[in-house]
């Protein structure tokens, strides 16, 4: 930052002479630079910084001490919306308003005594206007207002009090499990087995996975995939964490759910995570912390703090339940702060931080970091039946449920239990993908210590041998009261719609055939019912005459589902 004879050098005479009269200086010299080094001489001696000090206004104290509290230096696009402005005039207006007679905020004060000034300094963001306190007049500041730089600043927010910690949450590594549970789903293209079970949504999960290279492009990585499932709990667990920790692409600000961001705008989302876990972790460790407290303190000190420039205008972001769009510093708590709400709620589900509700199933309300460890995984148990389901308890092998969830159809989770089920359907699907069931029954065996139930057993043998044995299907049937009708439609050029005989009066139509047997058989002088594939309750609606109603006498033929 500028010192305090560069700040000077950018001002004429005349302002040099308003300043000098604050402080109670005549300036004897009458050129910029003399008279910035004679007003140097005086405002860096911290017995006359005290004495101005001592009778400035609260408000502009307030000000200074947050200057001093940022390092001297602060964004203008926050410090004047918590300050307020300076008025930008030329000597002849100055000396006309005479606004230092008159200021109209706090940063005024201060600017008129050449306590602060502003000027664009470079950032990792670009250029960007700051508020600042010269760099050799900060130190003197410091010390007067703060008795040392070297003083720990206050942490945000407040403690919980006992409403706001009723109910715990506490910090788990059930998110190893639920991605399990995904990465298998994604391998089979099994939409059911993708629904999760924790509050996150497949975004949030399929994100995170990505920034751990685990996926690419929502694609399950082979040897990635096993090291994963291989590795010890808390050793996947820290691995996600220092994932998303490090993670440019991870974007909580898109993944809100009650907003929808639009446009080709870019945020830092690692740099701001970064900031917000800074400030989080110098929270006391062992002690619940208020949130609405600590969105409270957030709001008022670091407002901006992922905002370049204070920038609350071109970022287009609406409200999902009503399309609004959320433009403008008054909207803060419906995006800034649900960012914070959701960094911390990442947090929990990567067990590093307790939660805590007034009440159970309502948002948190409170939290703090937990000294949660995964636990190793056990020997845990599978149960399996003979009609093919399988039960996994949630403390299982992790490569292993995965590797039988390959098989399977997925039936969700109970009481820490993941439910599976062995069918046709599902072998099927797993021989596309070069599974055999042999390999699935080896597992079994390997796992249930050779209690696989010999039906089971013998399905699997007879899936590999001889694939589908048995086939359950829904057909439309033809039933005439004579057999003369069915050998008479076969004859005709509808014959080709029909399928298999199954008795001499019954016959099954081919799927979609229906309307053309029915056109066949009025040609040969008979209507068929046809039921209405949905027909209204009995006593509802307006009943009309069917064009294929039946037809009274012995010839009536009927088309049943």
């Amino acid at each position: 930052m500028p010192d305090l004879y560069q700040t000077f050098l950018k001002r004429d005479i005349g302002f040099l002479r308003l300043v000098a009269g604050f402080w109670e200086l005549e300036l004897e010299s009458r050129d910029v630079d003399s008279a910035s080094e004679e007003l140097c001489a005086s405002l860096l001696d911290a017995e006359t910084v005290s004495d101005t000090l001592e009778i400035l206004a609260p408000e502009a104290r307030v000000a200074l001490t947050a200057l001093v509290e940022a390092n001297g230096k602060m964004e203008w696009a926050l410090f004047a919306r918590n300050y307020g402005e300076i008025r930008e005039m030329g000597e002849a207006k100055r000396d006309r308003e005479r606004p230092h007679l008159k200021p109209i905020s706090p940063a005024e004060i201060l600017f008129y005594r050449g306590l602060i000034d502003k000027a664009f300094f470079d950032t990792d963001k670009g250029a960007r206007e700051f508020a600042y306190i010269p760099d050799d007049l900060v130190e003197v500041i410091s010390n007067q207002l703060l008795g040392s730089r070297e003083e720990k600043k206050e942490p945000l927010g407040r403690v919980a009090t006992p409403v706001e910690k009723a109910h715990e949450i506490l910090a788990s590594d059930f998110i190893l499990d639920d991605a399990t549970t995904y990465l298998a789903a994604l391998r089979m293209g099994d939409g059911r087995g993708a629904a999760m079970l924790r509050p996150y949504a497949h975004s949030d999960l399929r994100e995170l996975l990505t920034a751990a290279n685990i996926l690419k492009n929502n694609e399950p990585q082979t040897e990635a995939v096993k090291s994963f499932l291989e590795a010890s709990r808390e050793d996947a667990l820290n691995s996600l964490y220092n994932a998303w920790l490090k993670s440019t692409t991870f974007n909580e600000l898109r993944l809100i759910p009650s907003i929808v961001c639009e446009g080709e705008w870019q945020n830092q989302p690692q740099v701001t995570r970064e900031f917000l876990l800074d400030l989080i972790n110098d929270l006391s460790q062992n002690k619940w912390q208020s949130l609405p407290a600590f969105l409270r303190d957030l709001k008022t000190k670091f407002p901006d703090f992922q905002r370049p420039a204070g920038d609350y205008d071109s970022w287009f972001i609406k409200r999902k339940a009503d399309g609004q769009y959320l433009r403008g510093f008054a909207y803060w708590d419906q995006v800034d702060g649900a960012l914070v709400k959701y960094v911390i709620q990442m947090l929990h589900w990567l067990g590093q931080a307790d939660l805590a509700s007034a009440e159970e199933g309502k948002e948190f309300t409170s939290f703090r970091l937990s000294s949660f460890v995964a636990k190793k995984e056990e020997k845990g148990k599978i149960t399996v039946s003979s009609s093919g389901r399988i039960i996994v308890v949630r403390n299982f092998s992790r490569a292993t449920r995965y590797q039988i969830s390959r098989f399977c159809e997925w039936d969700g989770e109970k009481n820490n239990e993941y439910l599976y089920r062995v069918t046709a359907s599902s072998l099927k699907h797993a021989n596309e993908q070069g599974l055999k069931a042999a390999h699935l029954l080896s597992l079994l065996v390997k796992h249930t210590r050779e209690s696989v139930p010999p039906a089971l057993v013998k399905a699997l043998k007879n899936w590999d041998a001889h694939g589908v044995e048995t086939r359950v299907a829904t057909h439309a049937i033809l039933r005439a009261t004579k057999p003369e009708v069915i050998e008479e439609l076969r004859k005709s050029k509808a014959g080709k719609y029909l399928g298999e005989i199954l008795s001499p009066t019954t016959v099954i139509v081919k799927s979609g055939a229906e309307s053309k047997i029915a056109e066949a058989l009025a040609e040969l002088g008979i209507f068929a019912e046809i039921p209405h594939p949905n027909p209204l309750p009995k006593g509802e609606g307006i009943k009309l005459p069917s064009p294929f109603g039946g037809r009274a006498g012995d010839e009536g033929v009927r088309n049943e589902k």
